[in-house]
């Protein structure tokens, strides 16, 4: 009964940033990893960030693909079961909806999207 839901999607300048928010109904959110994807017109979706636990650091694993290093971060807040992405320095590249996403606990894919918030970057 996984659900997300995104928010924080808009309309900002070239170099200006935006917070992206994806709330998560359901069980055991902590232990579940979530990523961020991004579809942009005339393109397929592509791999943005993700976030999962690693008990051997005892910490929150990190992720991003490079077309974002440096630029975006993942974040998650377990009390409001809400997922982060924080993005910077944004590119009319990153032009997109952008979608979270869930795995399952021990999971493997990503079998759990929200319904997707626009980005427009404009340059």
């Amino acid at each position: 009964q996984v659900q997300l839901v995104e928010s924080g999607g808009g309309l900002v300048q070239a170099g200006g940033s935006l917070r992206l928010s994806c709330a998560v109904s359901g069980r055991s959110f902590s232990s579940i990893a979530m990523g961020w994807f991004r579809q942009a017109p005339g393109k397929e979706r592509e791999f943005v960030a993700a976030i999962w636990w690693q008990p051997g650091r005892m910490a929150y694993k990190s992720d991003y693909a490079d077309s974002v290093k440096g630029r975006f971060t993942a974040s998650r807040d377990n009390a409001k079961n809400t997922v982060y992405l924080q993005m910077s320095s944004l590119k009319a590249g990153d032009t997109a909806v952008y979608y979270c996403a869930a795995k399952d606990v021990g999971g493997i894919t990503y079998d759990h999207w929200g319904q997707g918030t626009q980005v427009t970057v404009s340059s």
